[in-house]
């Protein structure tokens, strides 16, 4: 199947299908005589493994990771267990700062007249990082 076959069958845009073959997390594609792309279902497979684990918010180094994990018959269920505690922590990171930041917004908002005066509590919050 050619690049726009899969981008659709996938979910993932023909200029992302790109990129991942470009930093290596898709196998270079095959070439018709005329030089399209082609696709296999393997690719497809790893595409939609790719489209999982980025859903997931995993780097592009810890999706090269996973994938040479998932495409190891011999691989130990640890080594992934310990990547994902990993990503867990960071996600949990991500969460409290988001937090912070709803926090922060929140307490700024809830000072702004929100009329139609010029003076506006949360450009001053923002300017002085308060």
């Amino acid at each position: 199947m050619n690049i726009g076959q899969a981008s659709k069958l996938s979910g993932i845009s023909s200029k992302m299908i790109r990129y991942y073959e470009q930093i290596g997390l898709l196998d270079t594609a095959k070439r018709s005589a005329s030089g399209y792309r082609i696709y296999s279902e393997q690719d497809l497979k790893t595409l939609s493994f790719i489209k999982h684990a980025r859903d997931l918010g995993f780097s592009s180094e810890q999706m090269k990771e996973l994938l040479g994990l998932w495409k190891n018959a011999d691989r130990q269920s640890a080594e992934v267990k310990q990547l994902t505690l990993k990503h867990i922590e960071t996600l949990k990171q991500k969460i409290t700062q988001l937090q912070e930041m709803a926090n922060w917004l929140q307490s700024s908002a809830d000072h702004c007249s929100g009329d139609e005066q010029a003076d506006c509590v949360i450009l001053k919050d923002i300017e002085l990082g308060k």
